[in-house]
């Protein structure tokens, strides 16, 4: 995938671009005068023979329009005249010819990088510490090389944040039938599933690392009127310039019906200076923490005291808690 310029499924979502920068490409431009050697992987001896004298690797793993797209099976593609998708309907995770390569190449310099070409969650259990780095670049556009290579070499500070979560198992996920016609869909799935189940992630929802440092001081919680608002101070205490997501999350440990343990309300992006400091204030309606009473066909509000929580992810590790009576 590395020389490819990889726009994802050719179905219904494709794109006709003038042109799309492969992330060979971009690392290359990004490089300047460096010497950038593209291998394929298909010999590994000889992969690892150039890891070992190279400064950097780069492995560059997933997905194209053949693992995931709009799939068609057999039995309807007769009148179907569009190009037809993959579906992953084996395993989640990288092929198994990537899998090796990383696992075995990766050790060989501890300054290796996997980047993820994908368009939704990849299993990473398996190799992650087989690297030193992971990019998770989706299907980046016909500018996605250059991202990546000014990324790579620090033109560009990242501030992405996991838009699902990355479990550790894929039966920690819903299950799935994938010989069916009909799939039921049950009311946990992602980061509320797992934190109802009490499972941990490899790598939780809203999850995303900078090169930068960041410090949350001052967390406050209000009622201001109909809204519930979130304060705190964010400070930028690196070397260089970045941008960090602060996440609001309101949590019903004191429900008296069935609810997630906590759900995304709000989040802000913070670009700031090395240095910096700046206010942040996140507001969520109060009608936003109702639940539907099936039996009433209403909207209700609970009186009770809520969880709230403000930090960078979802995991209670990266939060500060509060609480608040409504």
């Amino acid at each position: 995938l590395a020389n490819k310029g990889n726009l994802g499924d050719n179905g219904s979502s494709r794109v006709y671009p003038p042109y799309a920068i492969s992330p060979l490409q971009g690392i290359a431009k990004a490089a300047g005068n460096k010497k950038v050697i593209f291998n394929d992987g298909s010999d590994i001896r000889h992969a690892k023979w150039l890891a070992e004298r190279a400064d950097y690797v780069v492995f560059v793993a997933g997905y194209d329009c053949n693992d995931e797209g709009e799939y068609v099976s057999n039995d309807q593609a007769g009148n179907y005249m569009d190009p037809i998708g993959g579906d992953r309907c084996q395993s989640l995770g990288l092929h198994p010819d990537e899998i090796r390569l990383i696992k075995e190449v990766g050790p060989v310099n501890d300054r290796s990088v996997v980047i993820l070409i994908g368009g939704s969650m990849i299993m990473m259990e398996e190799w992650k510490d087989y690297v030193n780095g992971i990019l998770m670049a989706y299907y980046p556009g016909m500018e996605g090389g250059t991202a990546i290579g000014q990324i790579l070499f620090g033109d560009v500070n990242p501030s992405g944040k996991l838009p699902f979560v990355i479990p550790k198992k894929e039966t920690d996920l819903p299950e799935v039938n994938w010989d069916t016609e009909k799939q039921r869909y049950d009311y946990y799935h992602g980061y509320t599933k797992l934190e109802k189940e009490s499972i941990e992630s490899a790598y939780p929802y809203g999850f995303g690392l900078s090169y930068t440092k960041f410090e949350i001081t001052g967390v406050y919680f209000s009622r201001r009127g109909d809204a519930i608002e979130a304060e705190c101070s964010v400070k930028n205490t690196g070397e260089r310039a970045g941008t960090q997501v602060i996440q609001f999350y309101v949590g019903f440990s004191q429900s008296s019906v069935d609810r997630p343990v906590k759900v995304l309300k709000g989040f802000q992006r913070v670009p700031l200076k090395p240095g910096e400091k700046k206010k942040v204030t996140i507001v969520t309606p109060i009608a936003q923490l109702e639940w539907f009473n099936d039996r009433k066909d209403a909207w209700e509000l609970e009186h009770m005291e809520y969880d709230l929580y403000l930090g960078t992810s979802s995991s209670e590790k990266d939060l500060i808690q509060g609480k608040l009576s409504l």
